[in-house]
C-alpha cells in the first residue's frame, strides 16, 4: 500500500481552477519530484498534501487515513514542510530554530527537555551544521537556512518531507549539497515530495517525476522514462535535449537559435549550448 495517496483532487481559488482531478501515489522512501511551469499547480498540490488547504473534491490519505481526520499535532509528527523561502523577524539562534521542531511533541505549557536538546544537537551533527548553533538565523546564508529547516524537520520526527522548490536561490555548490542530503536520507527510508524548476535535479536524485501543466498531470513515472525532450517541450514550451554522459548521468541541453527572434522554418540552424554537471 502506498504511504500517501492523492485521489482525484480538484481545487480552485475563487473561480479559477488550479488542480484538476489530480491523482498520485507516493511510497515510503521515494523521492518524488514535481515538475511544471510557474502557475501549474505544484505549490497548491504540496499545500494540499500537508493539509494546509482542503481540496474542493477528492481526498489525501496518509497511511490509509484521510489527513483531514488527523489532528494537526499528530500530522506534524509525520509530515514536515520545508518552504521555498523562510525569513524570521527575530534573530533566533540556529539551534533554537531547530529546537522548535520538537513543539509537536509538547503540551501547551512546556520546557524543552534534555532529550529534546540532544535530538537537536544530533541532527545538527548529522547535517554538518553544528558550527552554526549560536549564529542568528537571520544572518546565515540561503543554503545554511535550508539545511537548518531540514534539521528542524528531522528534530520534528517526521518521516515525510514536503519541499517547495528547496534549491531555489541557492548557489550551485549548495544545491548539490542539498541534493546529496536528500539522497542520503531517502536511503534511510525518509520520503521526499519536492517541486523544482530544474529537470536535472529530478534526473539526478528522484525515483519518479510527476509533470504538471495547467493543473493536470501529463506524465508520472520513472525519471528516465518521462523526463525527455517531448515532455519538457509540453511543460515549458522550450526545446531541450536530454543527453547521457558517462554512462548513467543525464543532463538537459537547451536548443538555442543563433539569432535572437529566429523562427522555425527560416533556415537558420539551431545551436546547442554546452551543459554538463555532476552531483558528486
Amino acid at each position: 500500500m502506498a504511504l500517501m495517496e492523492v485521489r482525484r483532487v480538484t481545487f480552485a481559488y475563487k473561480d479559477k481552477p488550479v488542480l484538476k482531478d489530480v491523482s498520485v501515489e507516493i511510497c515510503e522512501g521515494e523521492v518524488v519530484t514535481l515538475l511544471g511551469p510557474n502557475g501549474s499547480g505544484k505549490s497548491t498540490l504540496l499545500k494540499t498534501i500537508i493539509g494546509l488547504i482542503r481540496p474542493g473534491q477528492g481526498t489525501v490519505r496518509l497511511a490509509g487515513r484521510d489527513i483531514s481526520s488527523i489532528p494537526q499535532k499528530e500530522l506534524a509528527r509525520q509530515i514536515a514542510y520545508v518552504p521555498q523561502f523562510h525569513r524570521s523577524a527575530f534573530p533566533y539562534r540556529v539551534f533554537d530554530v531547530i529546537l522548535m521542531g520538537r513543539m509537536p511533541h509538547k503540551t501547551f505549557f512546556f520546557r524543552y527537555s534534555q532529550e529534546d536538546i540532544d535530538i537537536a544537537r544530533t541532527v545538527m551533527d548529522r547535517l554538518s551544521i553544528a558550527h552554526l548553533a549560536g549564529r542568528p538565523y537571520t544572518e546565515i546564508s540561503g543554503g545554511e537556512r535550508q539545511l537548518t529547516l531540514i534539521a528542524r524537520a528531522l528534530a520534528q520526527g517526521a518521516r515525510v518531507f514536503v519541499m517547495d522548490e528547496p534549491a531555489s536561490g541557492l548557489d550551485y555548490g549548495n544545491q548539490l549539497k542539498l541534493l546529496e542530503h536528500i539522497t542520503d536520507l531517502s536511503g534511510e527510508g525518509y520520503t521526499f515530495i519536492k517541486s523544482t524548476h530544474s529537470p536535472e535535479h529530478a534526473l539526478w536524485i528522484a525515483h519518479r517525476a510527476v509533470m504538471i501543466r495547467k493543473g493536470a498531470i501529463i506524465a508520472d513515472g520513472c525519471c528516465d522514462d518521462v523526463v525527455n525532450s517531448e515532455t519538457l517541450l509540453q511543460l515549458y514550451n522550450t526545446r531541450v535535449k536530454v543527453v547521457r554522459l558517462n554512462g548513467s548521468l543525464r543532463v538537459c541541453v537547451p536548443e538555442m537559435l543563433k539569432d535572437n527572434g529566429a523562427e522555425e522554418g527560416t533556415g537558420r540552424q539551431p545551436m546547442f549550448v554546452r551543459s554538463g554537471t555532476s552531483r558528486r
